[in-house]
């Protein structure tokens, strides 16, 4: 698994005010949706294309367009919505799937209670995004999901990563066959006794959509 952490000045000051406890949810989903779109940037650097010839008002020329079939982005519920918008916004042509997943917070293991991916993802790219990647099991079930499916490349973007969860899913990933590209835009000191990131910036999902 290829992991990248995005380097650059507004990554950081934007990740910097997610963090901060006192920034109400309106701006955070703002600051997230700025934030996304950025790593969007990273994450689709090898996205699939192929020549596309058209006219500019002065002659012919050959440029690129973006390869059929369509990538796919996969946002995990509910978190996962909240950066679902910057992705599309570099790449409007894409579906998207859903997956509802939850981490059961006494054994911390993942549980998934809604799929809409397509059956088939044969030869496909997949984006798969939640913010937040801390103890690795949600994160590992959600990518191989479309890769029991068919997708033959993985991307998983993420707002913060724990060692740990790279760790796990590096281990829980090792025997699939396909590319697996992890970006994120920071790798945290660790994870607390609740599976929590440290720093971190809290429960993403809360800081989105207010406690439920």
């Amino acid at each position: 698994m290829r992991v990248i952490v995005a380097d650059h000045p507004l990554i950081a000051h934007k990740l910097t005010y997610l963090r901060h406890k006192d920034t109400d949810s309106p701006t955070f989903r703002r600051l997230a949706d700025e934030l996304v779109t950025l790593l969007a940037y990273e994450a689709t650097r090898e996205v699939r294309t192929e020549p596309f010839d058209i006219e500019t008002p002065v002659g012919p020329t050959t440029g690129i367009k973006l390869s059929t079939p369509k990538p796919l982005v996969v946002p995990i519920l509910r978190a996962g919505l909240g950066m679902l918008e910057g992705m599309v916004r570099l790449l409007p042509t894409a579906e998207v799937g859903f997956l509802g997943m939850l981490r059961n917070e006494e054994t911390l293991e993942a549980v998934t209670y809604a799929n809409r991916l397509p059956d088939d993802l044969s030869g496909r790219q997949c984006y798969v995004i939640d913010p937040m990647l801390a103890t690795g099991g949600t994160r590992a079930m959600s990518i191989r999901y479309p890769v029991d499916r068919g997708a033959d490349d993985i991307t998983a973007v993420t707002l913060l990563a724990a060692p740990e969860g790279i760790d796990a899913l590096e281990r829980e990933l090792g025997g699939l066959h396909v590319p697996i590209t992890l970006v994120t835009a920071a790798v945290d000191e660790k994870l607390n006794g609740q599976g929590y990131i440290v720093p971190g910036l809290g429960d993403a999902g809360d800081r989105l959509y207010g406690v439920v």
